[in-house]
């Protein structure tokens, strides 16, 4: 299948004509992709009007997604059924990765109110965790749960470099990943070796843990094992490396294949597809960097994508595994 040109930028439009199949904008690099891709299927434009789209999580009984707008400080949902975006929830605390928790609630890590929250079933919002050993967490980042009830997410002070994500202050604790225990609510650093953490996921049997690292130089997505008391992580080692382009948000699929929002410039933003020996299988080209994902709908086989300013979606041939 041929890259995507400048030519198809028209294809955003309103009033459009419609993408020929297969869709251009889906490349294989990999026979392991060819079976994943639909071929009567193209990426739609679902959602724009947003300064920049993170934290995509899908709540089946609304048919709706929820997602954040990080900049206009808001969290969104799109609803499946009538095509439209609304406003969820403004102010949200600079809101940027989220997750539901195997009871179904809305677990969100936010980078202006530097904390990760639950919002329960009444709509309250129950605070997990801002602070480490009393000094105060520099914002979360991602977030994802697992399947004994504990909450595991990134700090990295994104929200804290400026005040276009958050509010700018000094950095007062190392950038990390922590798990929340299910059942205490006791914190632990899970991830203490890498730069700056960020996105993060469980393989299918949570036996693997991959985590993003975004630094200012190279940029590289790390895979730990779960060590059998599945709190604690060993033998950290490299998964891809693909400086100069760079993951963000990750998600796994039910045969451990990894999805990444990534971002690299044209005829790489979008989303890169690895297997489960880090070879690069394929990709979806989106006209803007892609920062998250999900999957969702009916049988989890939609990818939704958050991209800058718009959110895009397209059914596959994959599904993917709970926990993210």
């Amino acid at each position: 299948m041929r890259d995507p040109t400048p030519a198809d930028a028209g294809r955003w439009l309103p009033g459009a004509p419609p993408v020929r199949y297969p869709d251009p904008a889906i490349r294989v690099l990999d026979p392991r992709f060819e079976r994943m891709v639909l071929q009567m299927a193209t990426v739609e434009r679902i959602a724009g009007g947003c300064r920049f789209t993170e934290g995509p999580v899908w709540f089946g009984a609304l048919r709706q997604l929820v997602f954040s707008d990080i900049p206009n400080d808001r969290l969104m949902r799109w609803d499946e059924e009538t095509g439209v975006a609304a406003v969820l929830r403004r102010p949200c605390g600079h809101t940027d990765g989220t997750t539901l928790d195997r009871q179904g609630r809305l677990i969100c890590a936010n980078l202006g109110s530097r904390d990760v929250t639950r919002t329960e079933h009444d709509g309250r919002i129950t605070v997990l965790a801002d602070n480490w050993q009393g000094t105060r967490l520099t914002g979360g980042n991602d977030v994802i749960a697992k399947s004994d009830g504990s909450i595991w997410f990134s700090d990295n002070g994104a929200g804290i470099r400026g005040h276009y994500l958050g509010d700018k202050a000094p950095q007062e604790l190392p950038f990390r990943v922590y798990r929340i225990d299910g059942a205490t609510g006791a914190m632990t650093i899970a991830v203490d070796d890498m730069e700056r953490p960020n996105g993060l996921c469980f393989s299918p049997d949570e036996r693997l843990l991959y985590v993003v690292d975004t630094p200012g130089g190279r940029r590289t997505t790390r895979v730990y094992d779960v060590a059998e008391d599945g709190r604690t992580l060993r033998n950290g080692r490299l998964f891809f490396d693909a400086t100069p382009g760079y993951a963000d948000g990750i998600r796994c699929d039910t045969e451990g294949n990894v999805w990444a929002a990534f971002s690299g410039g044209e005829g790489q933003d979008g989303v890169a597809v690895f297997a489960p020996d880090g070879t690069l299988i394929g990709r979806i080209l989106l006209p803007e960097r892609c920062a998250n994902l999900c999957f969702g709908g009916a049988k989890r086989n939609r990818l939704f994508m958050t991209a800058s300013q718009s959110v895009y979606a397209l059914y596959v041939e994959a599904q993917g595994a709970p926990g993210g």
